[in-house]
């Protein structure tokens, strides 16, 4: 038995003559059939095995019958059609690849039994748009280059309180840059809060210092990446150069900008950067760039594109899996396990989202451990949990509903009453306990305070999330 496919060529115009050629490259055992006695001839010459037949004729079937794959590729789609419908006639069930002329003509061969339909004018554009992607990130890379090579010094500003797409994206053009001779650094307002992002930095060595907009000055170019959902712009001086994968609210005049909300990450984008740069790609890069991918994406459940998919498989192979594994996993405090039970058991839920109060705590960051693990619950898209810690209400919200930008919710309901920071799928509030109870937090009034403010924020949360009509279930 045969352990190689053969293969036949039906009709062997440029197209059919360009197949064959690969194919004798690679060493397969290829018949052509054509019924142009001079091009087979010329085909000849090149030790082709070609004969002269009609396609289209009953005959064609039986000279084809030991073939495994048929490759149809006259431009005459009637004469393909006949010789699909001969092979299958004659109960030939041979891997059938076949040249339609339109989306109708597909559909008509689909019907008769071929395998793989191609049309060449989709073919084309599929093509010219792949040429017109490389050609664009070449000319993009090229922009990049001579902005970030004007000055000596960069600032990277990653959105207040980063995520991990935000934080990956600044390490990988900090390292394109600095491979540019342009010494970088990386900074941020608010903080780095939840476990995961201080995990993340923490195990990689990623080094990000907290932003002094007076120091700003001193950086020959202002970048920012990632920062298209922040809630606000603060900084007096305008970027030089904008990377994300939303089109921003706010209106940035950037010298460079390169914003593609056909990708779901800025992760994706900085990771075709490091290719067209031709970077020697560390471990740290790598693992940083694949772990925001998988973080903006949820771990590839939500809005997953090609292009996420194949720079996720470019990485795969660079980065630290146990490091990953570190960064996903990690251990719960006792205290962090009580505050997570405590909004488990007084979670009110109006259709997909979820507002919860864990009543009194010390570690901030439970609240973001509980905020993220409720996320889970079956059926729940946003998540808001709150607490009271030092006379100030603490509250983090998570979102995967692409239609929510929850640093907007938070900035509508608190925006006036206290600090808010965040973006489209995290933010935090902080919010001075007077301006809901006028009282000062003693033990004798907890009970109170908690009564007080959990109505209010509630309350207010919901209207933001516009789902104050919505069904409640209460799990207290």
């Amino acid at each position: 038995m045969a352990s190689m496919s053969t293969y036949a060529i039906l009709g062997c115009g440029s197209v059919g003559h360009a197949v064959a050629e690969e194919l004798e490259e690679e060493g397969k055992d290829v018949l052509i059939l054509d019924r142009d006695e001079g091009r087979v001839e010329a085909l000849r010459d090149q030790d082709l095995d070609a004969r002269t037949a009609d396609i289209s004729e009953e005959g064609v079937a039986e000279m084809v019958s030991e073939r495994d794959v048929l490759l149809v590729l006259s431009s005459d789609v009637e004469a393909n059609k006949a010789a699909v419908r001969n092979v299958r006639q004659r109960g030939g069930d041979q891997f059938i690849i076949v040249r339609a002329s339109d989306p109708v003509t597909a559909d008509e061969l689909t019907e008769l039994g071929v395998d793989v339909v191609i049309n060449p004018s989709a073919v084309i554009a599929d093509s010219a748009l792949r040429a017109l992607e490389t050609g664009e990130l070449e000319y993009k890379a090229k922009q990049l280059r001579e902005i970030l090579t004007d000055g000596d010094t960069l600032a990277v500003v990653a959105h207040r309180s980063p995520d991990p797409d935000s934080i990956a994206s600044a390490v990988a053009l900090q390292a394109i840059a600095e491979s540019l001779d342009v010494h970088t650094h990386i900074l941020y307002e608010g903080e780095i809060g939840h476990q995961e992002n201080r995990a993340f930095v923490n195990l990689l060595g990623i080094e990000l210092s907290p932003l002094d907009e007076e120091g700003l000055s001193e950086y020959d170019t202002l970048a920012l990446v990632d920062y298209a959902k922040a809630s606000e712009y603060t900084l007096e001086r305008d970027p030089d150069v904008f990377i994300d994968h939303y089109e921003p609210d706010l209106e940035f005049d950037a010298e460079f900008m390169d914003v593609r909300p056909n990708v779901s990450s800025t992760s994706t984008i900085m990771t075709k950067y490091i290719q067209e740069f031709d970077l020697n790609l560390s471990e740290e890069v790598a693992t940083a760039l694949l772990y925001g991918i998988r973080a903006e994406t949820l771990d590839f459940k939500r809005d997953t594109t090609p292009a996420d998919l194949t720079a996720a498989a470019y990485l795969y192979p660079f980065a630290n899996h146990d490091t990953l594994e570190q960064v996903e996993s990690p251990s719960l405090s006792p205290e962090t396990l009580d505050v997570l039970a405590e909004a488990i058991q007084n979670r009110d839920v109006k259709g997909s989202h979820l507002v919860s109060n864990a009543g009194f705590i010390r570690d901030r960051d439970a609240l973001s451990q509980a905020a993220k693990q409720l996320l889970n619950l079956e059926g729940i898209t946003t998540t808001a949990v709150f607490a009271i810690a030092d006379n100030t209400i603490h509250l983090v919200a998570r979102s995967k509903d692409i239609r929510m930008n929850i640093g907007n919710v938070l900035q509508d309901a608190f925006g006036g009453m206290g600090e808010v920071v965040g973006h489209s799928t995290e933010a935090t509030a902080e919010i001075p306990l007077g301006i809901f109870t006028g009282l000062e937090t003693s033990e004798g009034k907890r009970d109170t305070l908690l009564d007080l403010t959990e109505n209010a924020v509630r309350t207010k949360l919901f209207a933001a999330m516009g789902v104050e009509g919505g069904e409640s279930t209460n799990g207290g």
